[in-house]
C-alpha cells in the first residue's frame, strides 16, 4: 500500500514560478499591525517629541546634542587623505604603490584601516592591468596561430 501511495505524491515544486501557493494571502506591502500603530503613535508625537530634545539640547544635555546633531549633520564615513603614490602604468608599478602604501602607514600618516583601503584599490587596479596584459597576449598568440595558417 504505501509504495502505491507514494506514487501519487507530487516531486519538486508543486507551484508553477510565480503561482502563489495561498492566493488568498496578505498582499504585497501589507505592513504588520504593531508597526502601523507605531507610526500612527510616531506621527502624533513627533513634533513634541522633537520640541522636547532640542529644549533639553539648549539647556546643555549632549545625548540630546549628539541626536540631534547626527540627524541633521551626520557623520563622515571616510576622509581625503593626500600622499604621494607612483604612478601605476603596469603590474610591476604596483609594488612601489604598495610600498608607499607601507610607508605611511609605518610613518602614521594614514591609518593602518586607510591603508587596508587603498591595498584595496590597488588590489582592484591590478586585477585591470593584469587582465588587458592577458588580452593583449592572447590576441598575440592568436594572430601568431593565424599567421602559420
Amino acid at each position: 500500500m504505501a509504495a502505491e501511495n507514494s506514487t501519487l505524491k507530487q516531486r519538486g515544486r508543486p507551484f508553477q514560478k510565480g503561482q502563489s501557493g495561498n492566493p488568498q494571502g496578505k498582499p504585497k506591502g501589507t505592513r504588520n499591525r504593531v508597526l502601523v500603530a507605531l507610526d500612527r503613535i510616531g506621527e502624533d508625537a513627533a513634533e513634541a517629541v522633537l520640541q522636547a530634545a532640542v529644549e533639553r539640547a539648549k539647556g546643555g544635555d549632549p545625548r540630546a546634542v549628539e541626536t540631534i546633531l547626527s540627524r541633521v549633520w551626520p557623520a563622515r564615513r571616510g576622509r581625503p587623505i593626500a600622499f604621494d603614490l607612483p604612478p601605476i602604468v603596469n603590474s610591476t608599478d604596483l609594488v612601489g604603490a604598495l610600498a608607499a602604501v607601507a610607508g605611511a602607514v609605518s610613518g602614521g600618516i594614514i591609518s593602518p584601516e586607510e591603508g587596508q583601503s587603498i591595498g584595496a584599490l590597488l588590489e582592484v587596479q591590478r586585477r585591470a592591468i593584469e587582465t588587458v596584459e592577458l588580452e593583449a597576449r592572447i590576441a598575440a598568440l592568436e594572430q601568431r596561430e593565424e599567421q602559420r595558417r
